[in-house]
């Protein structure tokens, strides 16, 4: 039913391209997943193989198109069942490449198998540059407190490397500062015109005894964090029960607000074609991104509305419904 429900919709009613597309579809989990009682927000993800992999490839295939050419699909999977939507991504996408999203701290209830801790987010783009931001992981508590230990007056700093490693060739040249002179004999990681500069607006660390290394001071205040990489180890997953949870794979709102700030800019249209409880529409809102959200729950609209304020609402509009489908743009 999913697959009939969602080709129909994609043939009929979008119109527009997307800069990103995050599809998180049944996971092939062979399971029943339930909210409540009257099941109003549950479902079975239960399939064979061959009418599973049908199903992804009929909307890999319609979100492809659907996709700015410089554009990014974010296809989330669970790792253990990522062979088949691996399998129809790489046949579609020339470009695609893995974030591994740890959900998990640990898993305590495990018995006679390794503890699953980790989703796959597949990233899959038509072209070798597709628009990309770069997007920092907070700062680590303990790292704030044991890497930026030096102070001065503008504030506390880091040490960063100067001297270039032994096993590739720097700048060569020689440095006197603080009476002391400096020459590694594997170069300087930048030319001497560019420490130079450093040193006269004292941003390096001048040691005072000989033998010592220069540094360059790497102020707290003007760090960002840590860019991110394809783990994604600081977003933990909405637990079972938490206050706010209406749908049962429901994701972080922090999760969907990575994935919009890396892909798109203010004002770029996302598409959610399977919206769930509708976190996209709240990531969107706080980015300043308009957005389409699909589902063939009824109950979305009612799920949404109960998440998020009266000013994402204003601009929550029904524009379409084919079969038991429902549409919405939320524009800013």
């Amino acid at each position: 039913m999913y697959n009939l429900h969602i080709q129909s919709l994609l043939d009929s009613e979008l119109d527009k391209k997307y800069q990103a597309i995050y599809f998180d579809p049944p996971f092939n989990s062979n399971r029943t997943y339930v909210m409540d009682e009257s099941n109003s927000t549950g479902f079975a993800d239960k399939w064979t193989d061959e009418a599973y992999e049908e199903f992804i490839s009929k909307c890999i295939n319609k979100l492809y198109d659907l996709l700015e050419k410089d554009g990014t699909l974010f296809f989330h999977i669970s790792a253990l069942g990522m062979y088949i939507p691996e399998k129809v991504v790489r046949s579609k996408f020339k470009y695609v490449e893995p974030i591994f999203w740890k959900k998990a701290r640990s898993k305590n209830n495990v018995k006679n198998k390794l503890g699953t801790t980790i989703d796959i987010i597949w990233k899959c783009s038509k072209v070798a540059k597709p628009k990309f931001n770069i997007v920092y992981q907070a700062k680590d508590q303990k790292y704030l407190k044991t890497g930026f230990t030096n102070k001065d007056a503008r504030g506390n700093y880091s040490l960063g490397h100067l001297i270039t490693e032994p096993t590739k060739v720097g700048y060569l040249y020689e440095v006197v500062v603080g009476g002391l002179t400096f020459a590694p004999t594997t170069g300087w990681r930048i030319k001497e015109s560019e420490l130079t500069k450093l040193i006269e607006d004292d941003r390096v660390h001048i040691p005072t005894k000989k033998g010592a290394k220069l540094y360059k001071k790497i102020y707290l205040h003007e760090n960002p964090g840590k860019p991110c990489t394809d783990l994604w180890d600081d977003i933990h997953s909405i637990s079972q029960g938490a206050e706010g949870r209406r749908y049962p794979t429901a994701k972080p709102i922090k999760l969907l607000e990575r994935i919009i700030e890396i892909s798109t800019d203010p004002g770029d249209w996302v598409l959610d074609p399977m919206c769930g409880s509708g976190t996209t529409a709240g990531a969107c809102a706080t980015l300043g991104r308009n957005c389409t959200l699909i589902d063939v729950n009824p109950d979305v609209r009612e799920i949404v509305e109960s998440r998020y304020n009266e000013s994402i609402l204003q601009s929550w509009v029904l524009v379409g419904m084919c079969g038991t489908i429902y549409l919405f743009y939320l524009a800013n």
